[in-house]
């Protein structure tokens, strides 16, 4: 009796231990966001492909130059997610394009200007302003040689080719995408999915033929791709601006006026490509840009902007070090509070098996909803960040807990416990000393393994603003930079076998000798 009574004050302290622990790691983060919502001015967001990332960077610093404190939410996981979070509040401006906004959002007919646009954005309490002044329309591509070999030079000529035809996902689910132009032009391929910037070294591979690209992007040079012509003329104009809330300052609008008509669709791709092909960092262009239109734009002093952007200070190390922290601040809230919940959970319903299946059903059903979309769905009732991030993790960490802690209570040897009833033990002693000993290496494996799942998920959650090991992949893959890629996907890959190791550790420490 006291070693059971020492027992239960020890699991008492390690579960309040465990308690605080995950809410210091939660409020430490909450504290982080409070300050940063306390500093800053304006929150600028960009799309998760590098022409967004351009065009933010260049609204970001002329609002810098102008006395504004700006706080980048760049890389934001596809266009639903940039607008929800911009409807939400969450940023306050990012950039967007004429025929994404009339078909993909608010599907309008035709080829809607931007006073209709601005019309049917009044619902959502958004407006876009003066356009920069470009179309950067989706084409349909196909290698130079390619072409010059088939006599490829419009979309129609594609008709009964036996070439391998691969779109973007979000190109293939658009109103403006594939089921309409397969529909237009009598094409009857079959397609498959590819994020759009590894599509490009898939066609450099000729592992594909035919995929979807942007007019302006800078691969188009580097990868010798020919635009086929719409003959049909398919897709709207895409003419870029950029899209505030309707309540936004004349201060603000007053700062970005200087956008209007700055731009050709020349100068983009010019732009795009020192990016794609000189590989310079999008800060770097976008601060030359600025510094060759600071007429236009109104901006008198840009060295005061020099080592402030996001991108080029402090060095990508120290960059990757905080990556890191927040990757590991993220994990460990969600793991734990898994690790609390979920096995107070299947303690208290183990016995009971329409209960037990029940939990083991809800929390299976949590896995079936792909990661980025349950990151998505969180936005308009938590925003981006921090919370919905870790509540996102946090699911995704209790089938694999739940399952193994109720499984392995459940399923003690008849025998053993028909010896310990014998013997005059309660339940309470049962669990203590037959069932808990019993199922320590289930438990633990359950651990480890929602452990590994939450630190692979955790890098989807920088296309909601959360940060992470993830921001440099989603760089990386938006300039197709296989280096950058790595410094995200190798630490993560490291952290999930150190905790691996130190989770073996404590199970070896915990367990009861055989």
């Amino acid at each position: 009796k006291p070693l059971c009574r020492a027992l239960n004050r020890e699991s008492t302290v390690m579960s309040k231990g465990l308690w605080l622990l995950c809410l210091l790691l939660y409020w430490t983060g909450v504290q982080a966001g409070q300050t940063s919502q306390e500093n800053r001015a304006v929150v600028v967001g960009s799309k998760n492909f590098g022409e967004s990332y351009l065009l933010a960077e260049i609204a970001a610093q002329v609002l810098e130059a102008q006395g504004y404190t700006v706080t980048r939410q760049f890389g934001l996981g596809g266009t639903l997610i940039c607008y929800e979070a911009l409807k939400n509040g969450e940023i306050d401006l990012y950039p967007e394009y004429t025929g994404t906004l009339s078909q993909a959002v608010l599907n309008l007919p035709g080829n809607p200007t931007r006073q209709q646009i601005n019309q049917a954005l009044q619902a959502d309490g958004l407006e876009l302003l003066s356009e920069y002044g470009f179309n950067n329309t989706y084409a349909v591509v196909v290698r130079d040689a390619q072409a010059a070999a088939l006599g490829l030079e419009r979309i129609g000529d594609l008709q009964g080719t036996q070439l391998v035809f691969a779109f973007s996902h979000e190109f293939l689910r658009r109103e403006d995408g594939w089921p309409g132009l397969a529909q237009r032009y009598g094409l009857s391929q079959p397609v498959t999915g590819i994020e759009h910037a590894l599509a490009y070294q898939a066609m450099d591979d000729q592992a594909i033929d035919v995929t979807d690209a942007y007019s302006t992007d800078g691969e188009l040079q580097r990868y010798r791709l020919r635009i086929l012509q719409d003959d049909l003329g398919y897709f709207p104009e895409y003419r870029a601006a950029t899209l505030v809330q309707a309540n936004a300052s004349v201060e603000l609008r007053s700062a970005l006026a200087g956008l209007h008509n700055i731009l050709k669709e020349s100068q983009v791709q010019a732009l795009n490509a020192k990016v794609a092909l000189q590989g310079l960092g999008f800060a770097e262009v976008a601060a030359e840009f600025i510094d060759d239109n600071s007429a236009r734009l109104g901006v008198a002093d840009l060295e005061r902007m020099e080592g402030q952007t996001a991108w080029s200070q402090p060095a990508w190390v120290v960059e990757l070090w905080g990556h890191f922290l927040r990757h590991l601040q993220l994990t460990g809230t969600a793991l734990l509070a898994a690790i609390s919940i979920g096995l107070s959970l299947s303690l208290l319903v183990y016995r009971r098996r329409r209960l037990a299946a029940g939990l083991v059903y809800f929390c299976g059903l949590m896995q079936t909803v792909p990661s980025l979309a349950l990151l998505a769905l969180m936005i308009p009732v938590f925003g981006i960040g921090f919370v919905p991030a870790i509540i996102a993790l946090f699911l995704y960490s209790l089938l694999p807990i739940v399952r193994n802690a109720i499984t392995a209570l459940a399923n003690t040897d008849p025998t053993l416990v028909k010896v310990s009833m014998a013997l005059g033990l309660g339940p309470w002693e049962q669990l203590r000393y037959l069932r808990l000993p019993l199922a320590t290496s289930a438990i633990f494996a359950g651990i480890r393994t929602a452990a590994v799942i939450s630190i692979g998920t955790a890098t989807l959650a920088a296309f909601i603003g959360a940060g992470g090991l993830g921001e440099p992949i989603v760089v990386g893959l938006s300039l197709n930079d296989t280096d950058m890629i790595l410094r995200g996907a190798i630490p993560a890959a490291v952290l999930a076998i150190l905790v691996e190791i130190a989770f073996g550790a404590l199970e070896r420490r915990v367990s009861p000798p055989q």
